[in-house]
């Protein structure tokens, strides 16, 4: 076995783990924390594929900004770490027939043949190629995302003063 393929199956393992860990713990600091793990891992499989830009767009947006923002709301809420959930009959129900399907979905999908081979430039994607129609055809939602975030972030930071000032 090459290098790729042994690294391939420590991310996609870790990946597996680590998404496992993030909906069976109890804290949700540390759920919190194995996403990030998980998002590294999903980067370094995008190392693995020689996309670069979107493995350095992986770390930086997702383990990077999003996740502070996840965990300054799990620090602001202050969950209980020691209370209780019990869910209802119903919800258990719908997840376990939600996780067949998609199983079976996954075993239909493995047993399909492989695409076939793609020409090699078809598979041009540069910085330039994902940027130009990013800051020209779709600025505006671009925009009005990063409005969206920065409005939640001056929310939080103003529901987190109004709490420090109560005695």
């Amino acid at each position: 076995m090459d290098l790729q393929r042994i690294l391939f199956w420590v991310f996609s393992l870790a990946m597996l783990a680590s998404g496992a860990l993030v909906i069976t713990r109890r804290r949700a600091v540390d759920s919190a924390v194995f996403l990030i793990q998980l998002f590294l891992c999903t980067a370094g499989l995008f190392l693995l594929l020689e996309a670069f830009f979107i493995a350095v767009v992986q770390v930086l947006v997702y383990a990077g900004a999003v996740m502070v923002l996840f965990l300054f709301v799990i620090m602001l809420l202050e969950p209980d770490p020691t209370s209780e959930t019990n869910f209802p009959r119903r919800a258990v129900f719908g997840s376990a027939t939600l996780a067949a399907t998609l199983g079976l979905a996954f075993i239909l999908l493995l047993r399909k043949p492989a695409l076939p081979d793609v020409p090699a430039d078809a598979l041009q994607g540069g910085l330039r190629d994902v940027l130009k129609p990013l800051f020209t055809h779709n600025l505006l939602p671009f925009e009005l995302t990063a409005l969206i975030i920065l409005a939640a972030m001056i929310g939080v930071v103003l529901l987190s003063k109004q709490d420090s000032n109560e005695p």
